[in-house]
């Protein structure tokens, strides 16, 4: 019987997965053929080698290309990564590919350049980050800068943006037209915020690691003023061998400010280490970007 609710579960889960990440590649084939593709404009990655080869060769086999490149990078996945990994990507590019089929016909979008650059880089983001956010991807690329990274130690942002730089500077030289380049490369980056807002949500949340001679005193007035949970981790000084308490606490951005006003009035020589939170995972459950009264519910 658990085994029968556990498997049924994982069907349901997988299931929403597959219907947010058929939504994502829609949103993605929308935006390369009515906004980017009639207005010769590219996205970076893999799709942008495929929009180039078909303004080279053929529009009409822009999803063959597609498909044809990442096949690559899909038995890369397979071997270095993970399996599971793979059905996900090999799903969302063959969804995509096949809604590039048949949105072919759709009408062009051609307002102002602006509008193309913004909606489209909008309709462009929300499609790629919901696939990413369940599972999924699109750019081959992104796989050999995971690669790189583990080889190399650069980081998988730093890979993907030098390789997307190599591709709209060859898109400028082959097509001898510097500002389309330029364009597709703002547009780009509007995809780019908008796959982060998608992925990481419209809140943010930080991390705090708090060290102080009065930890007692400073985790009474968070939890009492700012009505915020916290854990308490035993720590040694390095230097001075000392037993302490470190405090570990999650905060909105918002409240970041009140929350390190407290601590330096409380103790005007703590310390304090502050990071971005992308997500929280509790009891089974994940948020990327969850509410106050989550993280407070569990960090007590």
């Amino acid at each position: 019987m658990a085994s029968h609710a556990y498997n049924s579960k994982t069907f349901r889960h997988d299931l929403i997965a597959f219907i947010w990440i058929a939504i994502g590649a829609f949103l993605a084939a929308v935006s390369i053929r009515i906004f980017l593709f009639p207005n010769q404009l590219i996205d970076g990655g893999i799709v942008g080698v495929a929009l180039i080869l078909a303004q080279l060769f053929g529009k009409s086999n822009l999803p063959y290309y597609l498909i044809a490149l990442n096949i690559p990078f899909i038995y890369l996945a397979y071997r270095y990564i993970r399996k599971t990994f793979v059905i996900q990507m090999f799903g969302a590019v063959l969804l995509f590919a096949v809604f590039l089929r048949v949105l072919d016909f759709a009408p062009a979008f051609t307002g102002n350049i602006l509008e193309i650059i913004v909606i489209g880089g909008v309709f462009l983001g929300i499609g790629v980050g919901l696939i990413i956010r369940h599972g999924g991807c699109l750019d081959g690329t992104e796989i050999l800068a995971i690669m790189i990274n583990r080889k190399k130690g650069f980081t998988v942002g730093q890979v993907v943006l030098v390789i997307n730089i190599f591709i709209f500077g060859a898109y400028g030289w082959i097509f001898y037209d510097w500002h389309i380049a330029v364009q597709s490369l703002m547009m780009y980056i509007v995809a780019f915020k908008m796959i982060d807002l998608v992925i990481v949500g419209l809140d943010e949340l930080k991390s705090v690691l708090i060290i102080s001679s009065k930890p007692k005193e400073i985790g009474d007035v968070i939890i009492n003023e700012l009505g915020l949970g916290l854990t308490i981790m035993h720590g040694r000084g390095g230097f001075s061998g000392d037993s302490r308490e470190i405090l570990f606490v999650i905060v909105e951005r918002l409240d970041l400010a009140e929350l390190k006003e407290i601590v330096l009035r409380e103790d005007p020589g703590a310390f304090m280490a502050i990071e971005n939170l992308h997500e929280v995972v509790y009891g089974g459950h994940h948020s990327y970007m969850p509410y106050k009264k989550k993280a407070r519910a569990k960090l007590k």
